[in-house]
């Protein structure tokens, strides 16, 4: 079974870092475009980077500067390196990502359940 598995949140103090994980588990061929979210308290889930099938990455403004998206395709795995990490960061970040799960095929949309990211002194 296919599935996106992430690691790495937890409580953290402001000015803090964290490194998000999600691999995706099960037989898949690659991983294409992939991207983090994350939704607040009270809040709409949002996009806080992406990154497409080579290395170029897309930010929001907000976290511009201090969050750096990777991927590393030998183990189809990205990341989120966190800095500077401020109490208005506080939310479950999700990973979603489109799998090609063979070579000819298409894509599949899939998300990870999410992990909580707390900032907090």
């Amino acid at each position: 079974q296919v599935q996106l598995v992430e690691s790495g949140g937890g409580l953290v103090q402001p000015g803090g870092s964290l490194r998000l994980s999600c691999a995706a588990s099960g037989r898949i061929f690659s991983i294409n475009v992939a991207g983090w979210y994350r939704q607040g308290p009270g809040k709409e889930r949002e996009l806080v980077a992406s990154i497409h099938s080579g290395t170029s990455a897309n930010y929001a403004d907000s976290v511009k500067g201090r969050f750096t998206i990777s991927r590393d395709n030998a183990k189809n795995t990205v990341y989120l390196q966190m800095n500077s990490l401020k109490p208005e960061d506080t939310a479950v970040y999700y990973c979603r990502a489109d799998l090609k799960l063979v070579v000819d095929g298409p894509t599949y949309l899939y998300w990870g359940q999410g992990t909580l990211v707390t900032v907090s002194s």
